[in-house]
């Protein structure tokens, strides 16, 4: 019987990634104090951690990204990836990081409410194109946006020109049998509604899952699953491997103004 719990343990097959979690905040702390237009705490529902950060470019803005960080439904928030923004500020993209409530505290369907209405209170802040990106579990929640099922009203979707999806997570249903559900509660029914691979997508815009060729096989899997199952409904979807980089290694290109991952997020490629 294959063993669930190692196919998700992206820390144990990471050597030093005890470290990351404490690099990660130092880093994206240094930047926040680098930032010319940094504007925290921007709140989108009453909860405590309903709130996201928004980094502005350099002059008027093109549009809009929302990065949605990862952590399994279970870790990290909006303050350890500032960041990220990076490659997209740069080239004149407002960047909005969400918080949203953790499991225990939320079911992931509950999660995926929140993710809708910061996006919608990060739309009406910043005008034009909308592109969506989240990392791991962050990859699941922008995904299901994308769903028939969707809760985003028509003016914020229609903007929507492109989901980056990285080493996301788009069938739960495996993580029924992980010792992580005794903390994020999920049944079948649940599992199987939030899998935006068991769904049918809303619209047409572009989906590309991005996943390292050094992650655990799960991730690539689980990548593939959304590209080619979508791209049975017309939606215009894309597998991007990236060779040798492992699941936290992945999402540094986002700094980087000049990586290919970068160009994929904003539509330069």
């Amino acid at each position: 019987m294959r063993d669930w719990d190692d196919a998700y343990a992206n820390s144990a097959h990471i050597p030093g990634s005890e470290k990351m979690p404490a690099l990660w905040t130092e880093r994206a702390a240094a930047y926040r104090a680098g930032l010319k237009d940094f504007r925290a705490d921007i709140t989108y529902g009453s909860g405590e951690r309903q709130r996201l950060d928004l980094v502005l470019p350099d002059g008027d803005s093109k549009g809009l990204v929302v990065f949605v960080h990862g952590g399994y439904w279970m870790r990290f928030d909006k303050s350890t990836w500032t960041d990220l923004a990076e490659g997209a500020r740069h080239h004149g993209w407002a960047v909005a990081l969400p918080s949203y409530t953790l499991a225990p505290a939320a079911r992931i369907s509950d999660m995926t409410g929140e993710i809708t209405t910061a996006i919608a209170k990060a739309a009406s802040l910043v005008p034009g194109p909308i592109r969506l990106a989240g990392h791991s579990a962050g990859g699941h929640l922008v995904t299901r946006m994308l769903c028939d099922d969707s809760r985003l009203e028509p003016a914020v979707f229609n903007r929507i020109a492109g989901t980056l999806s990285i080493s996301g997570l788009h069938d739960l249903r495996p993580l029924l049998k992980t010792k992580m559900n005794d903390t994020l509660r999920m049944t079948m029914e649940e599992a199987s509604l939030e899998s935006a691979a068991l769904q049918l997508p809303r619209g047409h815009s572009p989906v590309t899952a991005w996943v390292g060729g050094g992650e655990r096989p799960e991730f690539i899997r689980q990548s593939d699953l959304l590209a080619n199952v979508w791209t049975g409904f017309d939606v215009p979807t894309h597998l991007v491997i990236e060779p040798a980089l492992n699941h936290f290694t992945v999402i540094d290109g986002l700094k980087d103004p000049s990586s290919q991952i970068t160009a994929r997020l904003i539509g330069l490629d």
